[in-house]
């Protein structure tokens, strides 16, 4: 402190005139009594006569390393960019709104990972009882918040999701074992960060009954292993007991010889003339056959076993409205006003349903996504609509999903986004969602491709003023956007890729450390 007076005032402390003061605290989570002196003693050595900016100083050299990683310029007004966030929040349409969401999302995703990636809440709560137990809910949020890791070029947060999952390797198994009678692990659908064991037993959510979320959460670590070129043990011996889970699990068949998925759930949807649990669920489905797939490319040894095992699977079935059906088994209708779109997996994160190579279905799924309502009006809702209509090739509905959020009451002037708008009781929640955006279009993992794909994403109609990104990583399937585009390809590994427009297909070849320039008019 410097000037000013101190004195105490139960329950605090009580500063008078002080020119500045520099208040260093520390959140220990513990069991029992925890010697207050000794943690004292320790935040002290912590100063030790450093000043502010000599103690800030250690964190921005980590920091910017990471965050100066990935930038995006749209080209926004010089004025607007200067503008404090609580200004710009005043102009959902400002270009630098946009710029200045992709860089707090990436800040804040940096921020909230650490030992763990981000709670459901995020970091700054502004509250110590926090919503949704603070914790994490692995069915579609966490899940949201981690997928742009790879592209926004934030290993960290990979990181820090293996290590939750890795950490509650024991308890997975617990949950195939208990819940299922099988081998392998299924994934809880909250987690405190301590425990993996599944508590979700309810009629209204029965999430114990959820199959899917080993694949899902497994995902962007199978995303970084691309980006890398190289297969993490950790990963494939994950990947392998999720096939082993499979095997035990889908032992039930249809008069037609496929395997059926039984119990079945899709977050957080019931049909519309059945109860919660159900059987195909798409989701299920589609998290089933991604998952075998995914460990056969993993484990040679045992693909030809687990690829039969994803060919018995049913496909998808488009209902009487020629929607995506969010339940594959005949006669379980659809309720189409819900906030999460589980049944659409197989088009985003995954790449199962796409316009290039399975149109029909690509169609079915566009339908299911218009038929879509918001229910509440959750942010992960709206934003996880725009992921996927990127994918379908969606321009206006991007946009239209993205301007519920953006002219919506979600965000804070620090640009941290609550979960749901006013008047709701909100725990201040600060999810790191904006980063999502480096997300959109880009491909995952398909194990069994003649070879990787660069695609064009769609433009907005009405398009925003022409940027960059510099440099977005991407897993060996970038896809260029909008039309006249030009990207530069600077490969950290040689390798051949397929360049996909609405001209064709063209094979590439790339060179590591050598820049590739495309341009669609190229093709």
């Amino acid at each position: 402190m410097t000037g000013g007076r101190l004195s105490l005032a139960a329950p605090g402390a009580r500063v008078e005139d002080a020119e500045s003061v520099l208040l260093l605290t520390r959140v220990r989570r513990h069991t029992g009594d925890l010697d207050v002196a000794e943690e004292t003693r320790a935040l002290r050595a912590v100063l030790a006569g450093r000043s502010y900016d000599e103690l800030r100083d250690r964190h921005t050299t980590l920091h910017r390393t990471a965050y100066e990683r990935v930038g995006l310029d749209l080209a926004a007004d010089p004025g607007e960019r200067a503008l404090p966030g609580s200004e710009l929040l005043k102009r959902p349409d400002a270009t630098a709104l946009l710029e200045r969401l992709f860089a707090a999302g990436r800040y804040h995703l940096l921020s909230a990972s650490g030992v763990f990636p981000p709670r459901l809440t995020g970091l700054w709560t502004g509250d110590w009882d926090t919503a949704w137990a603070g914790a994490f809910t692995t069915d579609a949020n966490l899940n949201l918040q981690t997928a742009s890791a790879a592209a926004a070029a934030l290993p960290e947060v990979t990181a820090a999701l293996a290590a939750l999952i890795h950490g509650q390797a024991d308890d997975w198994r617990e949950n195939a074992r208990a819940i299922f009678g099988a081998r392998g692990v299924v994934a809880p659908p909250h987690t405190d960060g301590e425990s993996g064991l599944t508590y979700h037993f309810s009629r209204e959510f029965p999430l114990h009954l959820w199959t899917a979320g080993a694949d899902w959460l497994l995902k962007p670590l199978v995303d970084h292993d691309e980006i890398r070129g190289e297969q993490d043990p950790r990963t494939a011996a994950a990947l392998a007991e999720v096939a082993l889970f499979y095997e035990d699990f889908l032992t039930r068949t249809d008069a037609d010889g496929h395997l059926v998925v039984v119990p079945s759930y899709s977050p957080e949807n019931r049909p519309a003339n059945a109860s919660w649990g159900a059987v195909n669920a798409a989701m299920d489905l589609s998290a089933a056959r991604h998952a075998l797939l995914t460990a056969a490319a993993y484990h040679p040894d045992h693909a030809a076993r687990w690829r039969a095992l994803a060919d018995r699977l049913p496909p998808h079935r488009t209902n009487a409205d020629g929607a995506l059906a969010e339940w594959a088994w005949p006669g379980l209708d659809d309720t189409y006003d819900h906030r999460h779109l589980s049944h659409l997996y197989a088009v985003w994160p995954l790449d199962e349903i796409n316009p290039y190579d399975t149109p029909r279905l690509a169609a079915a799924a566009h339908r299911a996504l218009e038929l879509r309502g918001a229910e509440n009006d959750s942010a992960h809702g709206h934003l996880h609509h725009a992921l996927i209509a990127a994918r379908l090739r969606d321009g206006r509905r991007v946009t239209e999903a993205l301007a519920q959020v953006l002219q919506g009451d979600f965000f804070h002037a620090s640009l941290d986004e609550r979960p749901l708008p006013p008047p709701r009781r909100l725990q201040r929640g600060r999810r790191p969602h904006p980063a999502r955006r480096a997300d959109r279009g880009t491909r995952p993992v398909d194990p069994r491709p003649a070879g990787p794909a660069a695609r064009p994403r769609p433009c907005p109609p009405g398009g925003r003023t022409p940027g960059r990104t510099h440099p977005v990583r991407r897993r060996p399937r970038p896809r260029l956007g909008p039309d006249g585009a030009r990207a530069v390809l600077r490969p950290h590994r040689t390798h051949r890729i397929e360049v996909r427009t609405s001209s064709g297909t063209e094979p590439l070849d790339l060179v590591a450390g050598e820049d590739h320039v495309l341009t669609l008019g190229a093709w």
